[in-house]
């Protein structure tokens, strides 16, 4: 590879990186090229990018943006995930497939310039997705307004039955007053 091939991957993976919520650092020593194609459909799926790249050109391409606490720990060959959307749907897609996966480890991450371990990544996929806590709030903001016109319905309702109860009472207390 020439330098300008290697400016060329560094320029695309630092505007990347740039762009990304969240980078995650997997280890795929081992794999076969058709797991890493359907790992990298998986992630398409979800709007991940994933590549691998050489270390030194990794350093140089998150160098200035926010997934820059990474550097330090990039060692042997790894692969780096962006995420540009939704956090949780990159880390969700990842351990899903190092379930299933035999060669495939999660290491590290980074979300939005935070330092993740392994373990953060994982806790990280269990949390809801984006469109899930927007139905959660969503559904949340709703139950105010439709509780309210409950409450003020039964109030209605009962001062209702009030009225009818009263127009029953004095109409009820009349009638035999007049037959008499």
């Amino acid at each position: 590879m020439n330098r300008q091939e290697k400016a060329q991957i560094i320029e695309q993976l630092h505007e990347k990186a740039a762009r990304a919520s969240i980078a995650v650092v997997t280890d795929f020593k081992g794999m076969e090229v058709e797991e890493m194609t359907i790992l990298r459909a998986k992630l398409r799926e979800v709007g991940v990018d994933y590549q691998v790249v050489k270390n030194t050109l990794a350093r140089l391409a998150l160098n200035e943006t926010s997934h820059s606490v990474l550097n330090d720990r990039l060692k042997e060959n790894c692969a780096v995930a962006l995420g540009y959307e939704d956090p949780v749907a990159l880390a969700k897609a990842l351990s899903d497939f190092v379930k299933g996966s035999k060669k495939l480890a999660l290491r590290y991450g980074s979300l939005e310039g935070k330092f993740l371990d392994e373990e953060g990544v994982k806790q990280l996929a269990t949390l809801p997705s984006k469109p899930e806590l927007l139905a959660k709030m969503l559904g949340t903001m709703n139950a105010v307004p439709t509780n309210f016109v409950n409450v003020f319905a039964a109030v209605l309702r009962n001062f209702l039955y009030a009225l009818n109860a009263i127009k029953e009472q004095k109409e009820g207390g009349a009638a035999p007053a007049a037959e008499a």
